[in-house]
């Protein structure tokens, strides 16, 4: 038996959403598995994996340009000077330009995967009418819902009020009015409680049919950054209890090797973008574009290895900020020090004297060398040019991209608890404690807010823009005014790109 597949309308999305110039010939290139076959036999149910994996393609297939936007405002990181992409940079001073090229790209990736991912979900339901075993439909739609939800969260929490698609035709978004942030975050929470009871009861990196997917933790974990945005602690508490108590992850014990290649699937993380060159010097690869966060100048330990573009660059205050706390485990791993960046933090008389291993030479023997752009690089986005495979010469190729790590859990259960949120699955101490003891510092008694705080400060700079988010929801401004910066309430969300409002009426009547 067969059944007409009418769902193919992203050729529809393309014009509707898709008008758009790049500056990397990348962001031209066809995305695979957007759309299915014209006709498909609903009743070979071996193939309903099929639509997951093609969901999961999408996902995993990030333009590069995507967490550069959602993470650059923080006052742990700067956007590098003296580029072409110099809206990019007025955007980390609080400058933005709705008509630049990143905002309508980031709008329009995030979008038509959240369009795939609902184009996958009717497949499958399609295939569960004749599935011998319905319940295994139902946990690749949970899957689905999931990735979904993440997508609904990065969109939200960059624009704001939003669209939530609820079918895969994009046509319904010249009907639409956008949603609150508050509802959309209430929307992904109870999509998440959905989603949690069908998944997988363990971690992503104990799957056999699709290693490294999402798993009911998966879903936990982003409830819980859903309901923190809504500040709702208890639900946090709740979550992320869950979570620990489910004794499914651990923090890996290297930092510094946890964001190289040991850090592939590994039992820190709860949720990752996974690359591969097959272990192959030549032909096919997956990866992301890592160049945007590498040095511009190196001299790498293997020879031929290929710089970066140094757009991403760690903040002076966050050095110094690491410094002052005596850090040498997260601060060497996290940056990348130029001799010209050594210099201009000794410029400052309260750091004239650093650490003997504050110096250009990473642990791994690769040399930063100065170069213009920036005075230091990400070394969360590095991979040492000893562990490329041989024959493979571009910045961070086989390395993995994470998205939420144990870390960020363990974290975000001591926040909620100095909140007034209650657990019997971990104190707030206990938590904090274990993120200290990894970096080699001395445990503390009684956390506070603003010690958790601090410890998400040193934990997770540049990633997702963590450090932006978390103190734009307390409404620490204050915090994100420094070096010339001026932020105020206003500057919280991008404006929505003008491409978009061009097109989409619920969008210009929001801007009027």
């Amino acid at each position: 038996m067969k059944m007409t597949n009418k769902i193919s309308k992203m050729s529809f999305l393309a014009f509707l959403l898709l008008g758009f110039s790049s500056c990397h010939d990348a962001l031209d290139e066809p995305a695979e598995n957007r759309a299915f076959t014209e006709e498909t036999d609903y009743t070979n149910t071996q193939n309903m994996i099929l639509p997951l994996i093609g969901a999961y393609e999408e996902f995993q297939d990030r333009g590069w340009e995507e967490f550069p936007l959602i993470s650059v405002r923080g006052d742990d990181v700067n956007a590098g000077g003296l580029g072409d992409q110099q809206d990019f940079a007025e955007t980390d001073l609080y400058n933005y330009n709705k008509d630049y090229w990143m905002y309508n790209s980031v709008w329009q990736n995030l979008y038509a995967d959240i369009f795939t991912a609902h184009s996958a979900m009717e497949q499958i339901t399609l295939y569960k009418e004749f599935a011998p075993n319905p319940a295994l439909a139902d946990q690749y739609i949970a899957e689905i819902k999931t990735m979904r939800g993440w997508l609904l969260f990065q969109l939200s929490r960059v624009w704001s009020d939003i669209f939530i698609p609820e079918t895969s035709d994009p046509s319904v978004l010249l009907l639409s009015n956008v949603i609150p942030k508050a509802e959309v975050m209430q929307h992904i929470s109870n999509q998440m409680d959905e989603a949690i009871p069908l998944l997988p009861d363990s971690h992503p990196n104990e799957r056999t049919d699709v290693p490294g997917g999402v798993t009911r933790y998966t879903a936990l974990a982003i409830k819980a950054l859903a309901n923190l945005e809504l500040k709702n602690y208890q639900a946090v508490a709740d979550a992320t209890s869950q979570i620990i108590s489910s004794n499914t992850f651990s923090l890996e014990p290297d930092f510094y090797n946890l964001f190289k290649l040991e850090g592939k699937l590994n039992v820190e993380n709860v949720f990752e973008l996974q690359y591969s060159d097959f272990g192959q010097g030549a032909g096919d690869v997956e990866g992301y574009l890592f160049a945007f966060f590498g040095p511009q100048n190196w001299t790498p330990k293997v020879t031929g290895a290929s710089g970066g573009w140094g757009f991403y660059e760690p903040s002076l205050k966050y050095i110094k900020f690491m410094l002052d706390r005596g850090e040498m485990v997260r601060l060497q791993t996290s940056v990348l020090f130029t001799d010209r960046g050594i210099a201009e933090l000794r410029s400052d008389p309260q750091y004239a004297t650093l650490p003997d291993w504050v110096n250009n030479t990473t642990p791994s023997g690769d040399v930063i060398t100065d170069y213009p752009r920036a005075l230091f690089a990400s070394g969360k986005h590095y991979l040492p040019s000893e562990l490329l495979t041989p024959g493979r010469t571009e910045y961070g190729t086989n390395k993995n991209f994470t998205i939420i790590r144990y870390a960020e859990i363990l974290l975000m259960h001591a926040e909620a608890l100095t909140q007034g949120a209650t657990s019997t699955a971990m104190t707030a101490d206990e938590a904090v404690n274990l993120v200290r003891a990894r970096a080699g510092l001395a445990p503390l008694s009684g956390v506070t807010l603003a010690q958790v705080m601090d410890e998400k400060f040193a934990e997770l700079a540049m990633e997702w823009g963590v450090r932006y988010y978390d103190m734009v929801r307390l409404e620490q401004y204050d915090e994100l005014s420094y070096d010339g910066r001026t932020f105020t309430q206003e500057k919280i969300f991008l404006p929505y790109p003008q491409n978009q409002v061009d097109q989409l009426p619920a969008l210009r009547s929001v801007v009027q």
